[in-house]
């Protein structure tokens, strides 16, 4: 007699016991910490277009605007101009915001995906590829390779406006950005070790 590799979910349930069923539930507590994220993402596209909003006025000469940015991105120079340096140092900040951004769709997405419930997107034309093989292990080296992206943005913003920064900061922060760097290494390799283990057992 043939047995169906998979219950549905009603079937699962009607076969666990109360305490493994109440434990199994509480995986829905993330959703509030999910939703916060996406509160905290509204947050960061209204953070970008006043931003974006300074430097299309300060283009035009705005001076106010040119004076904002300059607080903003601790601008050491020419006060009430804009040049090439300060609109390299805002649009860094605008990509900073992105992949940011970016990093919380992954953790929203993937996270919900993967300890939460499944989203049934297969087929969707909008489904993200990596969505499907994402997995605990696999959103981690994701995040790991965002946190990076994200040190690498902050580094150069650093370092191009190294004036208004310490020797003892610049050494920090190219010390931290190295120190992501190893670990989103030995996280995949790690990873990368696991994967036979994973499908011998299989």
């Amino acid at each position: 007699m043939s047995r169906s590799p998979e219950l549905s979910e009603t079937q699962a349930n009607a076969r666990m016991r109360p305490l493994p069923r109440l434990i199994f539930m509480t995986r829905w507590l993330q959703v509030p910490l999910y939703l916060g994220l996406i509160l905290a993402q509204c947050v960061y596209v209204y953070h970008f277009w006043v931003e974006l909003t300074h430097l299309i006025e300060a283009a035009f000469g705005n001076r106010t605007a040119v004076e904002t940015l300059i607080s903003s991105v601790g601008y050491i120079g020419t006060s009430g101009t804009l040049n090439e340096t300060m609109i390299m140092l805002v649009v860094l900040g605008l990509i900073d915001v992105v992949m940011i951004s970016n990093l919380l769709i992954m953790v929203i997405v993937g996270g919900y995906e993967t300890f939460v419930s499944r989203m049934n997107l297969e087929g969707h034309p909008d489904q993200p590829e990596w969505l499907n093989h994402v997995n605990a292990s696999v959103l981690k080296v994701k995040l790991g390779t965002a946190i990076i992206g994200i040190s690498s943005i902050h580094l150069l913003k650093t370092f191009i406006n190294a004036e208004a920064y310490g020797e003892k900061v610049l050494i920090a922060q190219t010390a931290i950005h190295i120190t992501f760097l190893l670990s989103a290494m030995a996280i995949a390799y790690t990873d990368r070790l696991m994967q036979p283990a994973e499908a011998e057992a299989h």
